[in-house]
């Protein structure tokens, strides 16, 4: 026991030192104007959202040019944004200053960047991941060798604290969300993933194995009154979770519209630059883009999702157990990636995680998709 808690000591201490080297290193579009990187993306949505009023905070404005990394991610981003902003203004006003700190880069903000995706991986992202590993069934020593090997997968550490980006919060909430169904507490699950949600709209990939899961908790209660009272108390959750996170765009119809408008942009079309997926692939030999109109390539990619997701969906609720529940989340996250809207190459971490999370019980395949998913 001692032996398996300075493993996973050592291991988390080695994974945060290997962030840090990392973020050494140059990030995203460093030096590399007009438009710079996802770094000076975090940075501004830290300067629009502590400047602006929150209405303007998705809306074109004089102030707010959408074309200049606009918002794009939910509200939970935003504040989140708003708080770092507000941490960058108290430490050096010129970090964030309105309009006129566009692709600032010097050494001391550099460290605040970086400290700020550290501080949200340590505080969201590897709590969730030891207590995911150690409430389970396995041996202590594999428990703390798959805790270790998820914290240094390559994947998340070269995209968050290389590339730039905080993805480990999203992940952090999606890994805390099967943490609780693990353990039976089916309402703080509901919250965590409607906070992963409203973090990253990206947790779609992952929403149809929780919601089967969820729906079964519901559907095996002793009678039909209950399963009712099961069911509107997880839905008065997930409402009460997106007003709360939502409030302030609530007020106004065109509020509401703008950040949805935003975070699922139809406009970009069915896929950006080069990605792994089918239609990439595909428009090799035929090219889609051509041939249909954006509303109907979302439509085909969204059918073709859905009937993808079938088999593991119903094999789920016809036999609801956590391991079928966790390759449903690998085989969801990898519907998602290969067929639906506007991948991202990044998107590739929503199904990573998951492999991470059966690496115990099936290590060798487990590896060798985790080795692949770093190369694009």
């Amino acid at each position: 026991m001692i032996m398996e808690t300075g493993l996973l000591f050592l291991g988390t201490l080695l994974s945060v030192l290997i962030r840090w080297i990392v973020s050494i290193f140059p990030y995203s579009g460093q030096g590399k104007g007009p438009m710079f990187g996802d770094y000076e993306a975090q940075r501004h949505w830290m300067e629009i959202t502590f400047h602006l009023p929150v209405n303007q905070w998705y809306q074109n404005t004089s102030d707010n040019d959408l074309l200049y990394w606009g918002l794009d991610y939910p509200p939970l981003t935003a504040y989140h944004s708003y708080i770092s902003g507000f941490l960058a203004n108290h430490v050096n006003p010129s970090w964030v200053a309105l309009n006129t700190s566009r692709g600032y880069e010097g050494y001391h903000h550099k460290l605040f960047m970086r400290y700020t995706v550290l501080a949200a991986d340590l505080a969201v992202f590897i709590p969730a991941v030891i207590c995911v590993f150690y409430s389970s069934a396995f041996k202590e020593r594999i428990k703390a060798c798959a805790a270790v090997a998820t914290f240094l997968y390559p994947g998340l550490i070269l995209i968050d604290h290389g590339h730039f980006q905080y993805n480990c919060v999203s992940l952090g909430f999606f890994v805390w969300t099967v943490v609780f169904i693990g353990s039976g507490r089916d309402l703080l699950a509901t919250v965590a993933f409607c906070l992963a949600l409203n973090y990253k709209q990206m947790e779609l990939y992952h929403s149809v194995p929780i919601f089967c899961f969820l729906l079964t908790t519901c559907l095996h209660q002793k009678s039909t009154i209950q399963q009712i009272f099961k069911f509107t108390k997880l839905g008065a959750v997930v409402f009460a979770t997106f007003v709360i996170c939502w409030l302030p765009f609530l007020w106004k119809v065109e509020d509401a519209l703008g950040v949805l408008q935003r975070i699922f942009p139809f406009n970009r079309g069915l896929y950006e630059d080069k990605v792994a997926n089918i239609w990439c692939s595909l428009s090799i030999l035929i090219k889609l883009k051509n041939l249909f109109e954006i509303s109907t390539l979302a439509r085909i990619s969204a059918g073709t999702t859905f009937l993808l997701l079938m088999p593991s969906s119903l094999d789920l609720l016809k036999r609801p157990t956590i391991q079928r529940f966790n390759f449903a989340l690998v085989n969801s996250s990898l519907v998602f990636f290969l067929c639906s809207f506007q991948v991202h190459e990044k998107s590739i971490l929503l199904a990573a995680i998951p492999v991470c999370l059966i690496f115990p019980s099936n290590p060798l395949p487990s590896f060798w998709f985790l080795l692949i998913s770093i190369f694009r």
